[in-house]
């Protein structure tokens, strides 16, 4: 494997440090914004970005030298929008004010619209990267499986984040009413935002929050390539697993990822807690792990080709 994509190692580099200063911030500042202490949103954003930045570069080292041409100008667009839009919080969160879906001022407007554009941008560049993933011979082909899968699935969880950005019911009857709005989007579904919610993630525990399917969606960068290693790992200690059962696997453990990262959106679109599933929403889970277990057992009994040509059901 080649170096790193450099510009996105830099930027990972200084988010580590930002979420340094963010925990200081947690410690020393005791605002609250949103219903949350005000160094947090900066905290979660700088780490996630850390990973999704470190294995985008490693995603693009990947490439052949034509196709990493064009990726690592994708990365390079990619670093950019990452830290418009961590510079857009941060530069809230010092002026005590709220970064997403705030235009209560021409200035808050103009930041949101920066941070929108930012975030469509991003959007772009990572579906751009993962169309020529695709295309990329990765000699381990259930890692080039996971990788592409993956990529794809963390586009589609990014998104979700779209659907943040519509106004709310509460938000468009006081437009109606003639009202001029502080907010348009929010990340919860039903309820307002800043309820009570889960440690750490915020994520609502009274009403639906999309920010768990977002959240899911774009952790998948990391989450199938890690099944794809650990099958390897596998693979080679116990000796039954073959590259067909290691593709196979891959791709259900894919569908299982892509399955939970819907159900959960669906869930929070119909208002409804991540933690207090009704029955519909237990029903259609039990349904999506009965697929997936059937999906383990087809990929388990893989048909390979021996070397006389004959297929053997492993």
């Amino acid at each position: 494997m080649r170096g790193l994509h450099r510009p996105l190692v830099v930027v990972s580099a200084a988010m580590t440090l930002l979420a340094l200063a963010c925990v200081a911030g947690l410690w020393l500042d005791d605002r609250v914004l949103t219903g949350a202490p005000i160094w947090l949103k900066p905290f979660k954003f700088a780490v996630s970005t850390v990973i999704y930045a470190m294995t985008l570069a490693w995603m693009i080292s990947l490439l052949d030298d034509r196709r990493r041409r064009i990726g690592g100008r994708l990365g390079n667009v990619i670093t950019v929008a990452l830290t418009v839009e961590l510079i857009a919080i941060v530069g809230q969160v010092l002026r005590g004010r709220p970064s997403h879906f705030n235009v209560a001022t021409a200035f808050d407007t103009a930041v949101w619209s920066v941070m929108a554009a930012s975030i469509m941008i991003l959007w772009v560049a990572s579906l751009g990267l993962g169309l020529i993933l695709l295309r990329q011979r990765i000699p381990d082909r259930p890692a080039a499986l996971a990788v592409r899968l993956g990529l794809l699935i963390a586009v589609a969880g990014m998104a979700v984040g779209f659907l943040m950005t519509g106004p709310t019911p509460a938000q468009l009857d006081g437009m109606r009413a003639g009202g001029a709005p502080e907010l348009i989007g929010a990340h919860s579904v039903g309820v307002e935002d800043g309820g009570p919610g889960l440690p750490i993630v915020g994520w609502s525990t009274i009403g639906g929050d999309l920010r768990v399917g977002h959240f899911l969606g774009l952790h998948a960068l990391q989450a199938l390539p890690l099944v794809a290693l650990g099958l390897s790992l596998l693979a080679r200690r116990q000796g039954f697993l073959n590259e067909a059962h290691r593709m196979r696997l891959v791709a259900v453990a894919a569908f299982g990822y892509a399955w939970l990262t819907g159900l959960v959106t669906w869930q929070a679109l119909r208002g409804q807690s991540l933690i207090h599933p009704d029955g519909l929403t237990l029903a259609v889970a039990a349904a999506g792990a009965v697929t997936l277990l059937a999906g383990v057992v087809w990929a388990s009994r893989a048909r390979t080709t021996a070397p006389g040509g004959f297929e053997l059901a492993r």
